[in-house]
């Protein structure tokens, strides 16, 4: 797994985005915004995958394979078992460093900074509900991955609006974090 700042240029998204030099995103920024991160090889993954799903109680859990051609709408990508591919998710005010900040193309709005995180096999990412994030694959136009759920399988998608803001998963999410509280 590999995170940093998006550079927001107009193009091909299954393009790394990254910035010239690079401007990566620490674990422990990830972590202040609510993502959890694990590596565990894929030979041999489901003991520790059944771990994990204890620990955090995911009870349901099923396989996808996405493709270019069958992208569709489903983003909920947790454990990469093969092919590789973008995770997109915005950070948000209080959980970056002065630095960061300073770093942000949107220093004025940095809820509006996207970072990218790379997955590949052995990945295991855990995005908060309420965050807001996106999926794409990248140039190898292929993932595998295994969901894990609370409940049951479910994915509804809520583009960004005035609304999304007052949903209570985003309101919550916020609350999290330090935002809004």
């Amino acid at each position: 797994m590999r995170a940093y700042y998006f550079d927001n240029i107009p193009g091909d998204q299954r393009l790394p985005h990254d910035y010239i030099p690079s401007r990566p995103v620490s674990l422990d920024v990830l972590s202040k915004l609510g993502v959890k991160y694990w590596t565990i090889p894929v030979e041999g993954h489901e003991p520790e995958i059944d771990r994990i799903s204890g620990v955090e109680g995911y009870k349901n859990r099923d396989t996808i394979n996405v493709s270019k051609e069958g992208l569709g709408e489903d983003e909920e990508i947790r454990y990469i078992l093969g092919g590789s591919g973008f995770f997109d998710v915005r950070g948000t005010p209080a959980s970056l460093t002065a630095l960061e900040l300073t770093l942000s193309v949107y220093e004025e709005t940095p809820t509006d900074a996207w970072i990218r995180i790379g997955v590949e096999p052995g990945d295991l990412l855990v995005i908060p509900e309420g965050i807001y994030h996106r999926f794409t694959l990248d140039e190898a136009n292929n993932i595998k991955a295994l969901r894990l759920f609370k409940d049951e399988p479910k994915w509804i998608p809520y583009n960004r609006s005035t609304e999304t803001e007052v949903n209570p998963h985003r309101v919550d999410y916020l609350k999290s974090i330090g935002v809004g509280a």
